[in-house]
């Protein structure tokens, strides 16, 4: 018989797929092994805390190290809606309280046999069971929407129609904007920030306060369609992030970098060349030195030296208004994903 084990992920796994021929394991004496028959669950007791358990749904029997616990229900449970008990909150708190151990904690089958479950009867425990895998399929179909439509917008700028682009300097296409908030014409409640997954946001919207200092006098002011670099390091982006103003004018800390879109360039195209991190990072690394702080030791200025690829105008507007529907599917996905996880 086939030997399995069991992954957080997918459950009951051949151990030639887990592990490449087999692993370590493929020479190990299975005479202790436990046969586990179709439509029997089994788990890992000292795993079981992160989702190590699986059902077996094949139509033949498997074997199983004798280290997992392995077990069948009666005839008046329905294991499709165990199946979802055993990944809900609940089931969690039980392992919680019951498993035992000192460095390493266990749940053994016989704390398992110790926890309760309310449980209507057959028929509606079969509707339930049921009403849960329709739900988990929508949730595998979002997440498989989300996915894809993000890998097409990864390799958006790597299509073959890009090396027939014309390479120039970025500041063949951007100049450094040099306008201050000199007259107090904006105040706190203008002042904007950079988010890596919204763009350029009012810190009071978006945060709920602001975080400027007393004055706000020599802020820079950013007007709509105007391209902001942050010219610092933010989480995943060590050479930081450049997003393109698509709100109403705000001001923003000298800290970052302002800039007016020339008339050969359609500024939210700005934003989508540089959104993959590794043509960001390609870009920014020869220009930035990052000092003892790990600031960034570049000017508004050299920041534009480096070179880049983009089509004509028109092309850009296309591509750009393109993009923006995969977004918004993207995120329609994602909202419909949530609703359906809240949901079940």
């Amino acid at each position: 018989m086939e030997s399995y084990s069991i992954t957080n992920e997918s459950g009951f796994v051949p151990q030639n797929e887990q592990f490449e021929n087999g692993g370590t394991m493929r020479e190990a004496d299975k005479r202790m092994y436990y046969i586990v028959s179709p439509n029997s669950f089994a788990y890992n007791p000292a795993r079981i805390n992160v989702g190590s358990i699986g059902y077996q749904n094949t139509a033949k029997n498997v074997i199983v190290s004798s280290l997992y616990e392995v077990f069948k229900t009666t005839e008046d449970i329905d294991d499709r809606l165990l199946w979802h008990w055993f990944k809900s909150p609940d089931f969690q708190k039980l392992i919680v309280q019951l498993q035992e151990g000192g460095v390493r904690l266990y749940f053994y089958y016989d704390k398992l046999c110790m926890g309760e479950v309310a449980l209507p009867e057959i028929e509606e425990q079969r509707k339930i069971g049921q009403f849960h895998d329709t739900l988990d399929t929508l949730i595998t179909l979002h997440q498989r929407m989300c996915v894809f439509f993000g890998s097409m917008v990864r390799i958006r700028m790597d299509s073959p129609l890009a090396f027939a682009w014309e390479q120039r300097k970025l500041e063949e296409y951007l100049s450094v904007s040099s306008e201050k908030n000199a007259d107090d014409a904006y105040d706190k409640t203008d002042v904007l920030s950079v988010s890596g997954d919204y763009g350029i946001v009012n810190q009071i919207e978006f945060q709920g306060r602001s975080f400027a200092g007393v004055s706000v006098s020599n802020y820079g002011v950013v007007r709509t369609g105007d391209v902001v670099y942050t010219k610092s390091p933010l989480n995943s982006n060590p050479y930081g992030i450049i997003k393109t103003n698509k709100g109403k004018t705000g001001i923003v800390s000298t800290l970052y970098a302002v800039y007016r879109p020339k008339e050969n360039t359609y500024p939210d195209f700005v934003q989508t060349y540089f959104e993959q991190h590794a043509r960001m990072n390609n870009y920014m690394h020869p220009l930035v030195n990052k000092g003892a702080k790990n600031d960034m030791k570049v000017s508004s200025e050299n920041a534009l030296k480096g070179y880049v690829i983009f089509p004509n105008y028109e092309e850009q507007k296309a591509i750009s208004e393109y993009f923006a529907v995969i977004d918004d599917l993207i995120t329609l996905h994602q909202r419909k994903l949530k609703h359906t996880k809240n949901n079940k």
